[in-house]
């Protein structure tokens, strides 16, 4: 049995993964862009409904994942924010205008967000040389990679996912996610022996988790 984070844009999915046996929520607004931070007060409310770790996303805007020193601002204040709600954790990842990882940034987050763990999120599939970037990660303080292996989905990236868990040798958790369904995830965690999965578990096209495809993520 894996372990699951279900990536949740509202607070409807995040009900529906707690209720279905999710290991952990990925909190963000902003589906069509891939996810962006969500708002204050829904986070508070859903803190307040569901036990099971709340990691939420610090991300100003979709698009490149390069910012300015006002939206670097910004995020500073947002993840300070959202601390106060003793969520469990945050998910950010910022590379520089060379699309390397950003040491400096990135760090900084980390320390702010102590004693709270951080999770690199798929801006990693955006950088340049998978193992240099695995080593800036981990310098960075992160606890997890989410990735699919620097390829446009899971099922393309396996060879490299399995890679990034060999060459991790436990320093970090690799989280696979990009395309990830209960339909291939038995097959990318035999091929990869990465124990922890990521999903919205979306079917549909739609905004919301698909209860059965919680239930069969976690019990394939």
């Amino acid at each position: 049995m894996s372990k699951i984070e279900i990536a949740c844009f509202n607070p409807e999915s995040a009900i529906i993964a707690y209720e279905n046996g999710a290991d952990r929520i990925e909190l963000c607004d902003g589906l069509s862009e891939g996810g962006t931070t969500p708002d204050f007060e829904i986070t508070k409310q859903l803190r307040e409904k569901i036990s099971i770790p709340i990691f939420v996303m610090i991300r100003p805007r979709g698009g490149d994942f390069t910012y300015s020193d006002e939206e670097f601002k910004q995020m500073k204040s947002e993840l300070i924010l959202l601390k106060s709600l003793k969520v469990d954790g945050f998910v950010f990842g910022i590379l520089d205008e060379n699309d390397e990882v950003n040491i400096q940034q990135n760090k900084e987050l980390v320390e702010l967000a102590k004693p709270y763990p951080c999770s690199f999120h798929r801006a990693f599939d955006r950088a340049k040389d998978l193992e240099n970037s695995l080593e800036k990660v981990i310098e960075c303080g992160f606890k997890t990679i989410l990735t699919s292996g620097q390829k446009p989905n899971v099922s393309e990236g396996k060879e490299n996912l399995k890679t990034l868990v060999e060459l991790s040798n436990g320093r970090i958790e690799i989280l696979v996610g990009g395309g990830l369904r209960s339909r291939n995830i038995q097959e990318l965690r035999e091929f990869t022996k990465a124990g922890y999965f990521h999903s919205s578990a979306i079917t549909d096209g739609g905004a919301f988790a698909n209860a059965d495809e919680v239930v069969a993520l976690k019990n394939k």
